[in-house]
């Protein structure tokens, strides 16, 4: 076992394990090698086979209700505007933590009739949705509830009366976890909801891009210092409530031909691992990235992700750098981390895929040309100014303190 820390560069050398976030010189008002304050520890769950599009891959623990009980739940940016929870007697049949509404002193069910109650259809009083099968079985049942939201296991930060859609029976794709945190732009998220404050955006995270590595989420996240470049958050009327940004170009490496975008908006997602480009942009990609990568042998495809190498017995792997050029003159230079992946064993010298995929022009949302993955975000502190509509991406303000991979 061995351990290297390999600063951030445009090329890569990665040699007997994995490489680390060096501090960005002048970007950061907090120490580059710790989470900011009050933040929530982000932990990566540990992946079956290809990541998919249905369970949250990272996940934090909160406090609901009064005494507060602790729940592991994923996070999404892409919400449908509701924090989705397993509620007893929901727990039981899924077999995973559930919050208990019964023992909670400050809960209390959102009315019906109320402007709060999201679903179209509803029981009166409550704001509650039923779906039943037509011999009487109870499919799905979910009750719109209020409570408070315990943020910070350190200093404890709440939100009184954040709302939650309690899933009371039921199949949800929550995985192995207790429902999902809705970071969306929709009123009624925790983005949405965040203290005001000029020294502060709505919040950040970062992914850790291996299991043990720290990630964090921070809400209320401190802002970042008036020379950081940042790209402005567009609007969308049939995604209201998604992130979307303007992806100018992708480059390979320094000097090679900026690869041009449809028209269209970048989807900023977290349920999504992989990016997704249309497939005249994504055989641009693939074409350069191939040729500077001639050297290793090609391997089979694993699954959808068509461009693998052997790196088998390797001892140094040269990646050339994928680079996302954004309105605004923001750029992302993304490392081998964030470039490929290396499957379950998460081992750089083993099998690895270019970790972007094609789809067709009609399976991505109505104006959108591009799908930013988590994995291109991992690493790498991604920073929400829900109110400004801005966006940042600032390598280096991850923390740096990791476990080491046994090779």
């Amino acid at each position: 076992m061995a351990s290297l820390t390999i600063p951030y560069v445009h090329l890569r050398l990665l040699t007997l394990l994995v490489l680390l976030l060096a501090p960005h010189p002048g970007s950061s008002s907090w120490e580059t090698d710790e989470a900011p304050p009050n933040s929530l520890p982000v932990r990566r769950k540990p992946l079956n086979g290809l990541p998919g599009r249905s369970e949250a891959e990272y996940h934090v623990v909160v406090g609901y209700g009064t005494p507060a009980q602790n729940l592991t739940v994923g996070f999404n940016t892409g919400a449908d505007g509701a924090t989705l929870l397993r509620c007893k007697p929901s727990g039981a049949a899924w077999n995973a933590p559930s919050f208990d509404p019964s023992q909670s002193s400050s809960i209390a069910q959102v009315p019906c009739e109320s402007p709060d109650c999201p679903l179209k259809t509803c029981s009166e009083p409550s704001c509650t949705a039923t779906a039943v099968a037509k011999n009487g079985t109870v499919l799905s049942s979910i009750t719109v509830v209020t409570d408070v939201l315990t943020l910070s296991p350190s200093i404890p930060t709440t939100m009184d009366n954040f709302r939650a859609n309690c899933l009371e029976m039921g199949t949800r794709a929550f995985g192995s976890s207790s429902g999902i945190l809705d970071l969306s732009r929709d009123i009624h998220s925790l983005a949405s909801q965040a203290p005001l404050s000029s020294n502060a955006v709505a919040f950040s995270y970062c992914l850790p891009s291996i299991r043990g590595a720290p990630g964090f989420l921070a809400i209320g996240a401190p802002r970042p210092e008036r020379n950081v470049t940042y790209t402005a958050l567009r609007s969308n009327s049939a995604l209201p409530n998604t992130y979307l940004v303007r992806l100018d170009g992708l480059g390979v490496s320094d000097g090679g031909p900026d690869i041009p975008i449809p028209a269209g908006d970048a989807l900023i997602a977290l349920r999504t691992s992989f990016t997704c480009l249309q497939p005249e942009t994504y055989a641009a990609l693939r074409e350069q990235f191939r040729a500077r990568m001639s050297r290793y042998p090609l391997a089979p495809p694993m699954g959808f992700l068509d461009t693998c190498y052997d790196l088998t017995g390797l001892r140094s792997i040269y990646v050339p750098t994928v680079t996302l050029r954004f309105a605004g003159g923001l750029r992302l230079d993304l490392d081998i981390r964030q470039t490929m992946y290396f499957g379950r064993s998460e081992n750089p010298f083993s099998m690895g895929c270019l970790a972007f995929t094609a789809l067709p022009a009609w399976a991505f949302p109505p104006g959108v040309a591009v799908i930013i993955g988590s994995l291109a975000q991992e690493s790498t502190e991604v920073l929400y100014d829900v109110r400004g509509e801005k966006v940042w991406f600032v390598p280096g303000r991850c923390p740096s303190r990791m476990q080491p991979i046994e090779l």
